[in-house]
């Protein structure tokens, strides 16, 4: 008896990880900078069942002079060609400059992120039903 339990602690504690692992999970990319404007990007990586069709962040930068400035980072347009992001995927979001202006400063500049708003949709526009964990 006491050697099933032994041998039952393992695998319950291997599936307890692997529904802690299940979800969406954005992190902070790398940076480039543009014209010399700093552009954020996060990474997505997609441990879910669902095809996410569009994920955006929002992202608010506190600059080294006490201003703050807001970046939204997509997986694709809105409106347009959609990207999506099947499970066991990766993405990028990033800032599109055609549809919001740069945040106007060096990298450098930058000194906290913080997350404002997660929107994350399916087919149809319909909400994600997994959690989305972001550390911008």
């Amino acid at each position: 008896m006491r050697a099933r339990r032994l041998v039952s602690l393992p695998v319950m504690l291997a599936a307890t990880a692997a529904v802690a692992s299940d979800g969406i999970e954005v992190k902070r990319g790398p940076d480039r900078v543009e014209f010399g404007s700093c552009v954020p990007s996060l990474t997505v990586e997609n441990a879910s069942g669902e095809t996410i069709d569009y994920l955006q962040v929002d992202v608010v930068m506190s600059l080294s002079n006490g201003q703050e400035r807001r970046a939204s980072l997509r997986s694709a347009y809105r409106d347009g060609v959609h990207f999506p992001i099947v499970p066991g995927g990766k993405a990028t979001l990033k800032q599109q400059l055609d549809m919001e202006p740069a945040i106007g400063v060096p990298c450098g500049e930058v000194k906290v992120r913080r997350v404002a708003r997660t929107l994350c949709e399916l087919a149809g526009g319909k909400a994600c039903a997994t959690s989305v964990s972001v550390q911008p």
